[in-house]
């Protein structure tokens, strides 16, 4: 894909993910979605992320390999930031507050110091699908894209996933995502729910709610490898 205009036009996915949710990038409102980023663009607008990033979160993890869902709401919308996997920056980006408050928790809940940047591909390569409910936003415009088609086109990729695949992790942090996964199946599937990890809700039971060791006893009891929840350092990271 070329631009954020051709997203639902020129898919650039992969291809396990293509099989399985493709023909939905093709239903009239994928075709209404495109055309709106199309004229958001030629208006002006930086979308982000970046056109090439935004199916980002299905390449980095297969269909197939998915062992945990967390579901985001939003990209960030400061330049540079979202890349495609919710709640992660790039390498040399400032932390964010609620990912700052993820990684509070993961060193409370397993003891693992928190790293010098914010990039969680790592996590996506090992099977933690990082999705947000809407994949684009506009700088400096929260939630711009609300609205526009993509919750339809990532609750199907929930549905499917509740559907097709057997012994996954959802982490539902905050009401959204616990709205948007009313769908899974938990005697299927493992599901989580806390607040937000941000700073306006975390202290209501984010800190403290032990996910991260959770997700990987339900893994290990389910004959999975566990998520490796540390990262290597910024400089192993962008060698």
């Amino acid at each position: 894909m070329s631009d954020a205009g051709d997203a639902a036009d020129k898919i650039r996915l992969d291809p396990s993910w293509k099989a399985k949710v493709g023909d939905y990038l093709q239903r009239p409102d994928m075709q209404q979605l495109s055309a709106f980023l199309r004229e958001r663009k030629a208006s002006g607008a930086r979308i982000f992320p970046p056109g090439a990033d935004i199916f980002a979160a299905f390449d980095a993890t297969p269909f197939d390999s998915v062992k945990v869902v967390v579901l985001g709401q939003d990209p960030y919308h400061g330049a540079g930031q979202a890349h495609g996997l919710c709640f992660s920056v790039q390498p040399g980006v400032p932390v964010p507050p609620s990912l700052d408050n993820i990684f509070k928790e993961i060193q409370r809940d397993l003891g693992i110091a928190r790293p010098d940047h914010g990039c969680l591909l790592p996590w996506a390569r090992q099977g933690v699908l990082m999705l947000n409910a809407v994949l684009t936003v506009e700088e400096g415009r929260a939630g711009a894209h609300q609205g526009k088609g993509w919750e339809g086109f990532t609750d199907h990729v929930v549905d499917v996933l509740n559907r097709e695949r057997e012994g996954l992790v959802f982490m539902l942090w905050g009401s959204y995502a616990q709205a948007k996964g009313k769908v899974i199946d938990p005697r299927r599937h493992k599901v989580l729910k806390a607040p937000h990890p941000s700073p306006l809700s975390a202290h209501r039971g984010f800190i403290g709610s032990a996910h991260f060791s959770a997700a990987n006893e339900y893994l290990a009891r389910h004959g999975k490898s566990p998520i490796d929840w540390s990262l290597p350092g910024r400089a192993a990271l962008t060698a």
